[in-house]
């Protein structure tokens, strides 16, 4: 199966902090990009290295930088937004690629309001970013954007996800590798995790 929890002691503690009602705004959001920092290191172990000659203090040495293709962060708003500077501060030169998308409370189905990709995006490796993983209905309708635009190498980080929604992509994206700082118990009868965060959205942005 195409997920791995980030089993790191800072991780969770990092998310016993977000699961909080009473963290902070500021601090919501700064814990955030800390656990994208971590996901996104794990995430990136597999990138290629190719070796280039520097010049140091002591003369010509053999440096390793990264090779191959090129990254596109793909944050889905409006939550995704709150990883962003995560993924940033280790990979600032990598391109952000926008998807906004909504919930349907009805059907618990996305419905997209929102789509800006780069040119060039099949030829780059997409990292999608979201908080939460619930259905996963928002994470594979975004793989199936992707996927149309010829991308073939496709990762997922989000914070907390739901055992529902990682069978629904295992089942129908496979080869979508997603790194998450936490597996909680279900989904209740609205679709939001248990015991998840809340709404992450509105804890990032302040309008809860």
């Amino acid at each position: 199966m195409s997920f791995q929890v980030v089993d790191h002691p800072l991780i969770k503690h990092k998310v016993g902090l977000l699961r909080r009602i009473d963290t902070s705004i500021s601090h919501f959001r700064q814990l955030m990009q800390e656990i994208t920092i971590m996901l996104t290191y794990e995430a990136t172990r597999d990138l290629l290295l190719k070796p280039r000659e520097i010049m140091t203090w002591m003369g010509p040495v053999e440096a390793q930088r990264i090779s191959g293709k090129k990254i596109s962060v793909v944050p889905i708003l409006r939550a995704g937004l709150g990883m962003l500077d995560g993924v940033l501060t280790l990979i600032p030169s990598a391109r952000v690629n926008v998807v906004g998308l909504y919930r349907d409370e009805k059907t618990l189905y996305p419905v997209i309001y929102y789509k800006k990709f780069n040119k060039d995006i099949q030829i780059r490796d997409a990292l999608i970013i979201d908080p939460m993983l619930a259905t996963g209905h928002s994470m594979a309708k975004v793989c199936e954007m992707l996927t149309d635009e010829g991308c073939k190498n496709i990762k997922s980080l989000c914070i907390v996800a739901a055992p529902e929604g990682v069978a629904y992509m295992n089942e129908n994206y496979p080869d979508v590798m997603i790194f998450a700082a936490a597996l909680d118990d279900r989904l209740n009868e609205e679709g939001y995790i248990i015991p998840g965060l809340g709404d992450a959205g509105d804890r990032i942005f302040g309008t809860k």
